[in-house]
């Protein structure tokens, strides 16, 4: 490995360096006006109305964990007006995406609302109008030139609209729909409720954890050590931490509740989240818990295949397979930008159509570069680190070629990983005062990576596997030759040979670690350089 340049760091200048980050947090009285959000008002008293009026409103989210929370949060939110909203959770599978004519097939309404989608669905928009359906899309997605014909379109990436952050997820479009809502209907419910579930949609969205995405997730954690709501009960039994963290959620209950959708059916998911007491919260958990295990295995192997087609020239991967389950190419997308470092199309093959995830890198907008080779496509949609298409298999190979072109056009840096390392730690600066400081800048996320930290050369003494299938290993060093403290590092998923030379250059991030009430320092690995 060449050596890298990087300072060695104490605590003082690992607090200066994290102090640079922010501004003081917003509070959530600070948090901007929903009424900015163009066509909320307009909406917000259309839903009204139709309430009063005791007409039917029907309400269609997404698979994903956004779209399960915000159809939660909608649930939970209307079950206290008291008003029966009839909620659907399209079958990824039966029912493709987002409010799908498909979808509408079994809709019987005076209003649709959808959340977390919506924005493209041009076809669905036309048949809600031929049947006189009112119909309200709320979404967050990239609007295409061309917007579906409704009632009213709530979207902060829409040009008309002035609400001053765009960042927010879909839950967030929803949960501040509902305060306008809220105001028209003169209740009394109080919106601060929904933060549990609306941080882990903010979360799992891969949302940029700044500006008033961080005090959402700050209050949503800390609301989750005490809410009263059963899933939120179970989470933190499940996790048995003293506080909870962002990547708690991201890495733990994440995968749980989008694993529903990518194997079964979400609508298992928003049970979860909907449960009325804990024992129902917990079955649905278990049930959560168990696909997941079942996603990382189907996961696992397709994955593997995936690797074995990569071209390592190209500045976008694209690969293709029949067997791989539609449910899992997002994330094998994800191991791939993970393993290769270049934005990954991972697509399903079935009856002819290609259906695909993709996931980006650094800078690289893949939405952009998606839509600038548009011509290949049926249909596309996402956002800048991610996005869903769908194509005729036939043009694999000259959409692939194409969007490779347009990437050869980008500038080096924007390939950049974001979570680069700070510097090299002293072994004596890893204690728990350090710990403290790190924890004073949570929550960690997408635009405010946890700081990783480099070691470099330093001497392996051993090399330790450990869990039931032993695919982890502990890998205990010695960072420098003079010194008799040695540190520990865990490497997950993967056992590390012991190289010729016993060298280990890494990068790796504190992390606290809980077990029956005893915190201690654990130093993960997250990436081994050769």
């Amino acid at each position: 490995m060449a050596t890298l340049t990087v300072p060695v760091l104490n605590k003082q200048l690992i607090l200066n360096t994290l102090s640079q980050r922010f501004t003081a947090d917003k509070k959530l009285s600070e948090i901007p006006n929903p009424a900015l959000l163009s066509n909320a008002p307009k909406a917000a008293k259309k839903i009204a109305d139709v309430i009063r009026a005791n007409k039917k409103i029907v309400l269609v989210g997404d698979y994903d964990v956004d779209g399960v929370s915000s159809t939660a949060i909608m649930v939970d939110f209307f079950r206290q007006i008291p008003y029966p909203l009839e909620a659907i959770i399209p079958n990824r599978f039966r029912d493709g995406y987002g409010v799908s004519p498909n979808v509408l097939e079994r809709v019987d309404a005076d209003l649709v609302i959808t959340v977390d989608n919506g924005i493209t669905a041009l076809a669905a928009a036309k048949i809600c109008k031929d049947r006189g359906i009112d119909l309200i899309i709320t979404d967050h997605h990239t609007p295409a030139e061309i917007l579906p014909d409704a009632f009213a379109i709530v979207d902060p990436k829409l040009e008309s609209c002035e609400y001053p952050f765009k960042e927010i997820c879909g839950a967030q479009v929803a949960w501040l729909l509902l305060a306008l809502i809220k105001k028209e209907l003169d209740l009394k419910i109080d919106m601060r409720q929904f933060l549990d579930i609306l941080a882990i949609a903010i979360i799992a969205d891969i949302m940029p954890l700044i500006d008033i995405n961080r005090t959402l997730v700050k209050e949503g954690l800390k609301l989750m050590m005490h809410s009263n709501r059963p899933s939120s009960i179970i989470i933190r039994d499940f996790l048995n931490k003293s506080s909870i963290s962002s990547e708690d959620i991201a890495f733990s209950i994440a995968p749980r509740i989008n694993s529903a959708g990518r194997l079964e059916d979400a609508s298992m998911a928003l049970e979860f989240f909907c449960a009325t007491d804990t024992n129902k919260a917990y079955k649905q958990f278990e049930l959560l818990s168990k696909l997941n295990e079942l996603r990382k295995e189907t996961e696992a192997q397709a994955t593997k295949e995936a690797i074995g087609q990569v071209n390592p020239h190209d500045k976008v991967i694209v690969v293709a397979d029949e067997d791989w389950h539609e449910g899992v190419v997002g994330i094998v997308a994800a191991r791939l930008v993970e393993r290769f470092g270049v934005p990954a199309i991972v697509f399903n093959v079935k009856n002819g159509i290609a259906k695909g995830s993709a996931r980006s890198i650094g800078e690289v907008n893949i939405y952009e570069l998606i839509k600038e080779n548009s011509s290949c496509l049926d249909k596309f949609g996402g956002h800048k680190m991610a996005a869903g298409l769908a194509l005729d298999a036939l043009k694999l190979q000259e959409f692939s070629k194409a969007v490779n072109k347009s990437a050869d056009a980008l500038d080096a840096k924007d390939f950049l990983p974001k979570d680069e390392v700070m510097g090299i730690l002293e072994t004596d600066a890893i204690d728990l005062e350090l710990l403290n400081i790190l924890e004073r800048f949570e929550p960690y996320g997408e635009a405010n990576i946890r700081p990783s930290f480099l070691i470099q050369d330093a001497q392996i003494l051993e090399i330790k596997t450990f869990a039931k299938e032993k695919n982890h290993c502990k890998i205990i060093v010695r960072q420098n030759q003079h010194e008799r403290k040695t540190l520990e590092l865990i490497l997950f998923k993967q056992v590390l040979e012991m190289p010729q030379d016993k060298k280990l250059n890494c990068s790796y991030s504190v992390n606290k670690n809980e077990w029956n009430n005893n915190v201690n320092i654990q130093l993960l690995i997250k990436k081994i350089y050769q």
